[in-house]
């Protein structure tokens, strides 16, 4: 299989090229599922436009089992620094996190997989927003989902480029492999006054100090040290003159975990620490926005991956996860049937180029890898199913 991707290398960078000089933005895709669309039809896919709003699902073969296999095709609000034939076209968005390629490779799996026979079905689903979420707070997943898009599905495998990480290796573990995302919203409240008297006023820059030393000692003291979690405060913004003491100082921030108890805990802790502006003579206001869960890398999707990596990589490229707190919104996918993702390992040699950043980018070698992989793993899970 790996040979098979090779010799479509070309047309796997190509459309990479092509998707990173068209970024769109989450739930804009447009231009990208349209061409996604045409090239799975053109491989004799059943195709589904406009599944959670933007997003296109591509069915092969008939009846179960049903091994899904899912691209997220967004890009960020980044202005490109990248001094390169295929820069963004499209002036302050960007593929800054590899999307273009995740795109790019789940085709070159669905071209793969279009020249073999198996039982069952394999379907692509090519997701928008996984970096943004909607005006309901929802991103491309759970749209997606809403729209059917998991019905009857038996497994679901994805990939993520990892910049961080040689081409040739993968990085793949059973367990929590992303964080769960939650965003908060607060406001301390008090009595504005004039700066000359402060004594006139309850003063919410005062008790901001208070509250941000109570929020940055959530995870320090009172979160237990082997369960992981993050609290950040992401903005404060409070006044708009030097001499004038503000009524209030408004806080957003982002919180992650792995385990639901922990999520609430962290919920309690957060509002425990706003709730110290009432005794300090002031008031406050807090709201959270639920985001996407946990991602779990299920055993069986885990042992399925390891295999094919290591008959077409070789035991020694299969790596552990390097564990961190970021958020992905596959974990909406492997919450409702057993699911694995993996990282791809694409590091430019001497020029480490991490995601979210202006001159992120990849070392194009690794898309057929990509592809490969996605495509043998789905292939065994097929013909296994069968027997």
């Amino acid at each position: 299989m790996l040979d098979k991707a090779k010799a479509i290398q070309e047309q796997l960078i190509a459309w990479r090229r092509d998707f990173h000089m068209h970024p769109e933005l989450g739930f804009q895709e447009t231009r990208t599922a349209a061409k996604v669309a045409e090239v799975c039809e053109g491989l004799g896919y059943r195709v589904r436009r406009g599944v959670g709003k933007t997003g296109v699902v591509a069915d092969l073969g008939t009846g179960s089992p049903v091994l899904a296999i899912r691209a997220d095709m967004d890009a960020l609000p980044i202005i490109e620094a990248n001094d390169v034939q295929y820069c963004s076209q499209n002036t302050g968005v960007m593929h800054a996190c590899g999307h273009d390629a995740h795109t790019a490779m789940a085709l070159g799996a669905a071209v793969l997989l279009a020249k073999e026979k198996f039982p069952g079905t394999v379907r692509f689903l090519f997701q928008p927003s996984e970096e943004a979420a909607d005006e309901e707070g929802l991103s491309g997943a759970p749209r997606m989902i809403a729209d059917g898009a998991m019905e009857g599905v038996d497994m679901a495998l994805s990939l993520h480029v990892d910049p961080s990480t040689p081409v040739g290796d993968i990085r793949i573990e059973s367990g929590p492999s992303s964080g769960g995302v939650d965003s908060w919203f607060g406001a301390v409240l008090g009595k504005g006054a004039h700066g000359a008297r402060p004594f006139d006023s309850v003063d919410p820059v005062y008790i901001s100090g208070h509250v941000i030393l109570a929020l940055n000692a959530i995870i320090s003291r009172r979160m237990h040290p082997f369960d992981p979690s993050v609290v950040s405060i992401g903005s404060v913004h409070g006044g708009q003159a030097e001499n004038i003491i503000p009524d209030r100082v408004e806080f957003s921030g982002t919180l992650r975990y792995t385990e639901k108890r922990v999520q609430e805990q962290i919920h309690a802790e957060i509002a425990r620490a706003f709730a110290l502006s009432r005794s300090l003579g002031g008031d406050y206001e807090l709201r959270f926005e639920l985001g996407t869960p946990p991602m779990q890398n299920h055993p069986d999707a885990v042992k399925l991956i390891e295999a094919a990596a290591a008959d077409l990589l070789g035991r020694g490229h299969v790596l552990p996860f390097q564990k961190e707190l970021g958020g992905e919104d596959f974990g909406c996918f492997s919450d409702l049937a057993p699911g694995a993702m993996f990282a791809l390992g694409t590091r430019l040699e001497g020029d480490e180029r991490f995601g979210h950043n202006p001159r992120f980018d990849i070392d194009e070698r690794a898309l057929p890898i990509g592809a490969a992989l996605l495509a043998e793993s789905a292939l065994r899970f097929l013909k296994r199913k069968n027997i």
